[in-house]
């Protein structure tokens, strides 16, 4: 069992930044890849940003250059540094943990936390 709480979420104005944590607890050694999702109202979750183990990253292309995702292994969290951000980046954000192959269970979701940007 893997449990994920966001925190950092809020309200900022457009050209402002926010610092969302994730912070992992239980079988945390068996997570392959941390991911940030995120679902603006009336529409799809979508992929923000990943980070493997090995620390390899990947960015949707709408946050490339504004959005920074880091993990600090000691403290079992995964960060997404958010800068310059713009209304459309309003939604929930939430963290997704997916396990190695052969897990029992795949992966694991947070109850995500709300990101509201402001024109």
């Amino acid at each position: 069992q893997v449990q994920l709480v966001e925190s950092g979420g809020g309200s900022v104005q457009a050209g402002g930044s926010l610092r969302l944590s994730c912070v992992a607890s239980g079988r945390t050694s068996s997570i392959n890849l941390m991911v940030w999702h995120r679902q603006a109202p009336k529409k799809q979750r979508e992929m923000v940003a990943s980070i493997m183990s090995s620390g390899s990253t990947n960015y949707a292309d709408s946050v490339k250059g504004r959005f920074t995702i880091s993990r600090d292994n000691s403290k079992s969290t995964v960060y997404l540094q958010m800068n310059s951000l713009k209304p459309e980046d309003t939604a929930v954000y939430y963290c997704h943990a997916v396990m190695t192959p052969g897990s029992a269970i795949s992966d694991y979701w947070g109850q995500g936390t709300q990101v509201t940007v402001s024109s």
